[in-house]
């Protein structure tokens, strides 16, 4: 037996001199298992062969071969099983082997290669030069691969025994590296979608996945929500039916909510077959995408499946049995991607929320006008500490009358005070959205407690708070008491810690910028000064706090974003507020912002009048 055996080695055409095949699958194991050593050694009756050989050193290296007093890979030849050690120099099998002891092989893990008599020819082993544990998947990904090698070595054996059989041999050849293709499209399938973190990122990554590899026309995801089906849309419009069936039932007539109810693939041949078996509205989507061929995979979930993966193609395509085994592997990375996803956008969601609800509602104030805007960036992993805020404060008592007495005591009061706020928290997650929370409240509460005394003092007064408190929070921020002078102007008295410039618009259009700022918020810092500065707004005036979510984008450069804030705020000034500051984000910071946005505008009204675009 074992002479024939060593006929079959022989019968392979290999040696010890490198071959292009055998190097690859040794190359693709060092690159799948991350080992610095791999070969495809096949045992002769003294000694082994590396045709195939990744890392190993010389005098090994330029031989390709040595005794077999030097091989671990004799075991899986004699046993006829694979042969796994995580440390060589300890295993009783192992430990006096030559191998370990002038080739420093420590961790071993060596599959069977056979020929196709049954006859094993040598191993596909993977080489750690440290101890090494094995784990499941590596050594499900060895086995494939070894599979693979003694199939081709299987090839080679009928090639030099039957030139007869050459065409069915070529055949062999392309169903096997094609094998070797749709291995290599799960492990890019595993590795790129344990990445994705929302609905259209998973999307995405199929369609790309599936359209460089499989070559099919249309990829799509279809979810069940409810008794409901949802298409996930491509928001590039390569498929404008998608927008047209969004939704459909569950236990509607079309061939993704039947293999969704009844948990296995379906195949769709032909037109015939679709018009026969289904509802109209497929008929209509898949004609309109030019559709011959389709296949519908479950994608697996807990109890029912999570929803369908669509592939259509503009000919005849059949599915072979490893084609609809890679589609139904491909099902299982994406569903597993999807529950993760929908976990990540609900979390979002509520986050999001949160972060909105304490956001508060403006306050109506007599002879001032206020609008505010807060928008996510449009691809935030969860959400920012940007904010902004309104709100009045209680005059203080003083000795001269300003203001009419307070009913019931007599009492004489300063005019009313109106403190606004932008700000930006360090960070972009929920802990972030918390700071940006606590930052606001602490700062009303400083001025409330500090009636009178400036902005400057209530930022000092947080400043101290969140230093001894240990809160931690960071950023910047600008805040600003208004206060009526009379003649319809107001009194503005600002404070900024480390934050953008507000935008003044004159009524006669001029813009200013006020650029006058101190250092941001850090615990570490303590509390530096404050300094106050003093403005006047005259009836017609418009002013404008934002966070620079709405200026750091990658189009330019910050001053030219802020010029344009400028410029537009001058041109369109007596525009309602509310849309003013809109189309503002929408226009220099765009809809694909990279960072959150917050703004707040305040006008004093003017004789202009004011109008809705």
């Amino acid at each position: 037996m074992d002479s024939r055996r060593v006929a079959a080695v022989r019968d392979t055409g290999l040696s010890a001199q490198a071959d292009a095949g055998m190097d690859r699958f040794a190359r693709l194991v060092t690159e799948v298992l991350g080992v610095p050593v791999a070969l495809v050694s096949l045992i002769g009756s003294e000694q082994q062969l590396f045709p195939g050989m990744v890392g190993l050193g010389d005098p090994w290296a330029s031989a390709r071969q040595t005794p077999l007093s030097h091989s671990l890979c004799r075991h899986p030849v004699a046993d006829g099983r694979p042969l796994v050690v995580g440390d060589a120099r300890t295993d009783v099998r192992t430990r006096e082997s030559l191998a370990v002891v002038e080739m420093g092989v420590v961790g071993y893990a060596g599959m069977p290669l056979t020929d196709g008599e049954g006859h094993v020819l040598g191993a596909l082993c993977a080489i750690d030069t440290r101890p090494r544990d094995w784990t499941a998947r590596e050594l499900g990904v060895l086995e494939d691969l070894a599979a693979a090698c003694s199939a081709e070595l299987r090839l080679r054996v009928v090639s030099r025994q039957r030139e007869q059989a050459q065409t069915a041999a070529d055949e062999l050849a392309d169903r096997l590296r094609r094998a070797l293709d749709r291995s290599q499209l799960l492990l890019r399938a595993a590795d790129t979608l344990a990445d994705t973190t929302g609905l259209t990122e998973v999307a995405q990554q199929v369609r790309d996945l599936l359209t460089s590899d499989l070559k099919p026309v249309y990829v799509g995801l279809v979810l069940v929500e409810g008794s409901k089906m949802r298409r996930l849309v491509d928001a590039g419009g390569a498929a404008p039916m998608e927008g047209g069936y969004e939704h459909y039932g569950l236990d509607h007539a079309w061939p993704a909510a039947r293999a969704a109810r009844e948990n296995r693939t379906i195949t769709v041949s032909g037109p015939a077959e679709l018009e026969r078996d289904y509802a109209a509205g497929a008929v209509e989507a898949f004609s309109s995408l030019g559709l011959h061929s389709a296949v519908c995979v479950p994608l697996p979930g807990t109890v029912i499946p999570l929803g369908t993966l669509v592939l259509g193609w503009d000919h005849v395509h059949e599915i072979d049995i490893v084609e609809q085994a890679v589609l139904a592997a491909l099902a299982g990375y994406t569903a597993r991607a999807v529950e993760r996803a929908r976990f990540v956008d609900n979390r979002i969601y509520a986050a999001r929320q949160m972060q909105e609800s304490l956001l508060t509602d403006l306050p109506s104030v007599p002879g001032a006008e206020l609008a505010a805007l807060y928008r996510p960036a449009a691809a935030s992993d969860l959400v920012g500490g940007d904010w902004y805020d309104a709100y009045p404060l209680p005059a203080p008592p003083t000795s001269s009358a300003l203001e009419p007495a307070g009913e019931g005591n007599g009492q004489q009061h300063a005019a009313a005070t109106l403190a606004v706020s932008v700000g930006d928290i360090t960070g972009h997650d929920m802990h972030a959205a918390t700071l940006m929370g606590q930052a606001r409240s602490m700062l009303r509460q400083a001025d409330l407690d500090h009636p009178g005394q400036g902005p400057a003092r209530a930022v000092s007064a947080f400043e101290h708070a969140n230093t001894r408190l240990h809160i931690k929070a960071s950023g910047t921020l600008v805040h600003v008491h208004l206060r009526p002078c009379g003649q319809g102007a107001w009194e503005m008295t600002w404070t900024n810690a480390g934050h953008p410039p507000p935008l003044i618009v004159l009524p006669d259009g001029t813009v200013q910028r006020l650029e006058q700022h101190n250092i941001l918020i850090h615990p570490v810092l303590g509390t530096p000064p404050r300094t106050e500065h003093h403005q006047t707004l005259p009836p017609g005036s418009l002013l404008l706090l934002y966070t620079d979510g709405l200026i750091e984008q990658r189009r330019g450069s910050i001053d030219k974003a802020i010029e344009a804030v400028g410029d537009t705020l001058a041109a369109r000034r007596h525009e309602a507020l509310a849309t003013l500051i809109a189309d503002i984000a929408d226009d220099v910071a765009g809809s694909d912002a990279t960072d959150d946005i917050a703004m707040l505008a305040l006008r004093v009204p003017g004789t202009a009048p004011v109008h809705n675009r």
